[in-house]
């Protein structure tokens, strides 16, 4: 078990790995024996999470929507979830979501130039997992992980948590009249682990939301290093009493590994957004805005621009409309890292390989010319079973309020279903029948 009380620059030790225990899955995963994520793909109806009751999480939440997934941990990545599975009210069967999701990496570069950190596969993510009291999972269950190549005298750690929390407003609708207020109170199944690097607390969170959505978020606490407090950059923040100590800013770019399986099938489509607004027609009333959409055929290096979005969408599943269900990426607040050719874009779609699991330093071997980093990835293979990385970009400029502790700054995106069900999942019954074109006094 690594401890925190030393320099950034002495506090990330390389975490020792055999090249045995890098290739072979058993030496650096814990989890169901049975659980094949990356399995061949199958265009079959999703089936229930395919795992052990240990290793199994499913929860039905107040308002009718149940969330099932199994989970393993790995000794560079931490918690991976697998076969997460989606079943609102009215659906006969769970709809499958994702095959896998984990952490892709977590860049930390520092502005000064001094040192960078690959803080999954260069020093010790996965092996850094904290154990959390019950009053940090209030009103859910702590489950115990076993931890690869982290400390032997304590290789169990009570470190995963799931619980529920409630979201606010799932919506509220009032109509014509004050004499209905049609409103809904939405639930999340949360699903959180705490991970130390250094100096740094790594809150890895996944909520999921009884309307479909899945929010994805990394939140960084625990301490400044003093070791830090050097004006390294020469524009660092000053910390504490007067001009003394000055706090080095540095980024953490975080990415996430998304492998899809909508509907059971690893064969989806991926689209790819864009509108344009133009001045008004003459005699026009107002501006006009057109949206095209582009398919993704080959890998995709993306980036973000105003009013554009990414989709990925179902080759063998349709909602009771007969409309293929997707999912569609929302982007949180991001400041693109420059610096390095792998954070200079905001998303990649590559062609699924087994070797191809972190977006930078990975570990695994692809062979001659295969490349160590997302961006070496994408080279116009067709794009028939996607994996979505996604680069979510936090510059910290440490300021007076960063002390002591940190308070946790926030970063990530949602995947929100666009079609998966025909209606709203949480529409009360009295409003069922009002999809599509509602003819009055029908």
């Amino acid at each position: 078990m690594r401890v925190n009380r030393i320099s950034r620059a002495r506090g990330r030790t390389m975490v020792g790995l055999s090249v045995a225990a890098l290739t072979v899955g058993a030496a650096t995963s814990a989890g169901p024996a049975v659980a094949q994520p990356e399995a061949a793909p199958k265009a079959a109806p999703a089936a229930a999470a395919d795992c052990s009751a240990a290793y199994k999480i499913e929860q039905k939440l107040s308002t009718g929507t149940t969330w099932t997934m199994c989970w393993h941990y790995e000794s560079e990545a931490g918690l991976v979830l697998e076969n997460v599975s989606y079943q609102p009210k009215g659906e006969a069967r769970p709809i499958r979501v994702l095959t896998s999701g984990k952490l892709g990496q977590i860049h930390v570069p520092y502005d000064d130039g001094s040192v960078e950190y690959d803080d999954l596969t260069g020093f010790g993510f996965g092996t850094g997992l904290m154990n959390l009291a019950p009053g940090e999972c209030p009103g859910g269950t702590i489950k115990t992980v076993k931890v690869p190549d982290g400390d032997p005298a304590n290789p169990n750690v009570k470190g995963l948590c799931t619980t529920t929390r409630a979201r606010g407003h799932a919506y509220r609708m009032q109509g014509d009249s004050a004499n209905k207020v049609w409103q809904k109170q939405g639930k999340d199944l949360l699903v959180y682990t705490v991970n130390q690097v250094g100096w740094y607390e790594y809150m890895t969170e996944w909520r999921f939301q009884d309307d479909g959505t899945i929010n994805m978020n990394v939140g960084a606490t625990g301490t400044l290093a003093p070791e830090d407090y050097d004006a390294g950059d020469g524009r660092g923040w000053p910390i504490g009493k007067g001009a003394k100590d000055y706090a080095t800013s540095h980024s953490h770019n975080v990415f996430w590994r998304l492998n899809f399986g909508l509907d059971g099938s690893s064969k989806n489509n991926v689209e790819q957004y864009d509108s344009v607004v133009s001045p008004p027609a003459s005699g026009g009333a107002a501006p006009r805005n057109k949206t095209t959409r582009t398919k993704v055929t080959k890998e995709l290096a993306g980036d973000a621009k105003n009013m554009r979005w990414w989709r990925v969408v179902s080759t063998v599943g349709k909602n009771k409309d007969n409309h293929a269900r997707s999912y569609e990426f929302v982007p949180g607040a991001t400041t693109k890292y420059p610096g390095r050719s792998y954070t200079k874009h905001d998303v990649y779609f590559t062609q699924y390989k087994k070797c191809e699991q972190f977006a930078s330093n990975n570990l695994r071997n692809c062979g001659t010319g295969g490349g160590k980093s997302v961006d070496k990835w994408v080279n116009g293979q067709a794009l028939t079973h996607p994996v979505a990385w996604v680069n979510v970009g936090f510059h910290h400029v440490a300021r007076d309020e960063d002390q002591q502790p940190m308070p946790v700054h926030w970063q990530g995106f949602s995947i929100a279903p666009r079609d998966v069900t025909a209606m709203n999942p949480l529409t009360p019954p009295e409003l069922a029948d009002q999809n599509g074109h509602v003819e009055s006094g029908s």
